[in-house]
C-alpha cells in the first residue's frame, strides 16, 4: 500500500522506485502480446521522444490560446493532418474542415452529439440513431446529454443496416453515426449509403473513426478493398479519429473533426453570467495539460507518413497470421471477417471461450473477451498493432495449446446457489454490499484480472441491464482510498 501524502517527504528516487514497482503489476504495454488497451508500434527511441516532448508543454494550459499560443499552433496542425488524412483540406470535397483537439474518442462522440442537439434548440426531445454495433461511449453520450438513443440491429454481416437506420429516423433524430470500423469485430459499415440516408432527411451524419481513422486510410493505400468512409463521402459532417490508437501517440489526445466552421460551431460551450473570465470552451475540458499535445505531434512527426504506412503494413501482415492461426486451430473459428486490424473470434460449444481466454493470458497473450450480445455469441476480441507483427508467428502454437488445455479443464461451473441468487436479482436490487458478497464467492481478491473466467461466465448470463449494474457496483468495490494513520 502506498500513501500520496506521508507525513515527511520521500527522495525523488525513491518515489520513482516504488511507482516502479507499482508497474510491474500491470500487463505489458510493449512487446507484442496485450490486444487491448494500448497501441505499439514496436519504434525504438520513440517512447523517450514523446516524453521528452510532453515534459516540454505538461504545464502549458490549454484553457486560454492567447496565453499559450505554441498550444494553439500544435493543435491545429494535429487538426490539419488529420484533416487532410481523412479527405479533407484544400483542393478536397470538404476544404473547409475544422477540428478540435479532445482527450479521447469519447469525449470527441459526446461532442459530436452535443453539437447536433444544439444546432436544432427547438427539438425538443432529440434522436440519436446508431446501429448494435456501435461504441458504448454513443449510450454514454445520450446518457449524459439526455438525448434519445435508437438501436438499430446490423445484418447478418455485422454492418450497419441501411434500410432499417432510414426506417429509425424521426422528425426528432438530430444525428446518425455509423463505424469504420466497428470496435467489437472490426469491420466497416456501408458509410456511403448511411450517410447518403441522413442526408436525404437533412440529419447530420457522424462517422466513428476513433478507433480505424488512422490507419484504414494507410490500409486502403495498401490494397485493402475498404469502403470509402471519410469526408470525399457526400453527407458525412463529422469524424472522429483517436491519435492515442493508431497515429501511435501516448494516451489522451484524439480529434474530432467537422465539414465546415458552421457545423462546429453548437459544440461550443461559452458563459458569461458570472463575474469572473467568460469561459469559452471547444470540448468538456477547461484547464488542458499541453503535454499530451506536444506528444502527439512529436510523435506524428518522426513517424511522417511513409513512417505510418509501414507501420499498417506490418499490421495487415500480423492480422494475416493470427487469422490464419484461428482458422487452422479447432474448436476456434473467425467470427467476423479479419478486413482491418481486429481479429475476433468465437469457440465451438465444446470451448470455453473464457476459460480459453485465461489459457491464453497464463501463455503470456492478454486478449479482451466480449460477453454474449442478443443473438451474438461471447467472442475473443484481438486489436492488432504494428508491434504484433513480431510476435505473431508464436500465436498459431500457443492458441492450439490453449485451446488443447481448454479441453481439459471444461467449462466454468458456477456454483448453483450463485447462479440461482444471480437469476434472481434485478439491477435495482445490487448494492456495495451484495457486489462484495458476490466477489468474495467468485474468490476475487488480490489477484482480480488473474483469472476471470468465472466472473466473464456469471456476467454473460445476466442480461445487460444486470451486467452494468453488477460491474458498476465491482468497479466500486475496487476504487476504495487506503487509510493511513495519521501522526
Amino acid at each position: 500500500m502506498i500513501e500520496a501524502l506521508p507525513s515527511t517527504g520521500v527522495p525523488g528516487e525513491q518515489v520513482l522506485a516504488e511507482l516502479r514497482e507499482l508497474r510491474s503489476a500491470d500487463l505489458p504495454t510493449h512487446g507484442g502480446r496485450l490486444f487491448a488497451y494500448v497501441y505499439d508500434p514496436a519504434v525504438a527511441g520513440l517512447d523517450e521522444l514523446a516524453r521528452a516532448a510532453y515534459a516540454i508543454s505538461a504545464h502549458v494550459n490549454g484553457l486560454d490560446p492567447t496565453a499559450f499560443p505554441s498550444l494553439l499552433a500544435m493543435e491545429n496542425a494535429l487538426v490539419a493532418a488529420a484533416g487532410r488524412l481523412l479527405g479533407g483540406g484544400p483542393g478536397t470535397a470538404a476544404p473547409d474542415v475544422v477540428g478540435s483537439v479532445t482527450s479521447g474518442g469519447t469525449e470527441s462522440l459526446i461532442l459530436a452529439v452535443k453539437a447536433a442537439r444544439d444546432a436544432h434548440p427547438e427539438v425538443e426531445r432529440p434522436r440519436l440513431v446508431i446501429p448494435s454495433t456501435a461504441h458504448a461511449a454513443f449510450a454514454k453520450a445520450a446518457h449524459y446529454l439526455r438525448v434519445a438513443l435508437d438501436v438499430v440491429p446490423v445484418g447478418p454481416e455485422l454492418r450497419a443496416d441501411p434500410a432499417a437506420t432510414a426506417a429509425a429516423i424521426r422528425p426528432e433524430t438530430v444525428l446518425v453515426a455509423g463505424s469504420a470500423p466497428s470496435y467489437a469485430h472490426g469491420v466497416v459499415d456501408p458509410i456511403p449509403e448511411l450517410a447518403a440516408v441522413a442526408a436525404a432527411r437533412g440529419v447530420r451524419f457522424h462517422v466513428d473513426a476513433c478507433f480505424g481513422g488512422w490507419v484504414l486510410p494507410y490500409l486502403r493505400r495498401l490494397g485493402a478493398g475498404l469502403p470509402a468512409f471519410d469526408f470525399a463521402v457526400p453527407g458525412v459532417t463529422s469524424i472522429s479519429v483517436d491519435l492515442h490508437k493508431y497515429a501511435y501517440a501516448p494516451k489522451g489526445v484524439a480529434v474530432l473533426l467537422h465539414r465546415n466552421a458552421a457545423l462546429r460551431m453548437p459544440q461550443f460551450f461559452a458563459y458569461a453570467g458570472w463575474p469572473g473570465y467568460t469561459m469559452v470552451n471547444p470540448v468538456i475540458s477547461s484547464t488542458r495539460s499541453g503535454g499530451p499535445i506536444a506528444a502527439a505531434l512529436a510523435t506524428m512527426r518522426h513517424l511522417g507518413d511513409d513512417g505510418y504506412l509501414r507501420l499498417a503494413g506490418h499490421t495487415r501482415d500480423a492480422v494475416a497470421v493470427l487469422a490464419g492461426a484461428v482458422e487452422a486451430t479447432g474448436g476456434v473459428r473467425l467470427f467476423a471477417p479479419p478486413e482491418t486490424s481486429v481479429v475476433c473470434l468465437a469457440a465451438e460449444p465444446e470451448v470455453d471461450l473464457f476459460v480459453l481466454a485465461d489459457e491464453l493470458a497464463a501463455r503470456g497473450w492478454h486478449t479482451q473477451p466480449q460477453l454474449a450480445y442478443g443473438k451474438l455469441p461471447a467472442t475473443i476480441h484481438l486489436t492488432v498493432t504494428a508491434a504484433v507483427g513480431a510476435t505473431a508467428a508464436e500465436f498459431g502454437p500457443d492458441l492450439a495449446a490453449a485451446v488443447a488445455a481448454t479441453r481439459v479443464r471444461g467449462p466454468v461451473e458456477l456454483p448453483p446457489t450463485l447462479l440461482a441468487a444471480a437469476g434472481a436479482l434485478t439491477p435495482e436490487m445490487v448494492t456495495p454490499e451484495l457486489v462484495e458478497g458476490l466477489a468474495a464467492g467468485l474468490g476475487l481478491g488480490e489477484d482480480v484480472g488473474k483469472s476471470m473466467a468465472a466472473v466473464n461466465s456469471l456476467l454473460n448470463v445476466a442480461p445487460p441491464a444486470l451486467r452494468e449494474a453488477l460491474l458498476a457496483g465491482f468497479l466500486s468495490l475496487l476504487q476504495r482510498p487506503t487509510w493511513h494513520a495519521v501522526g
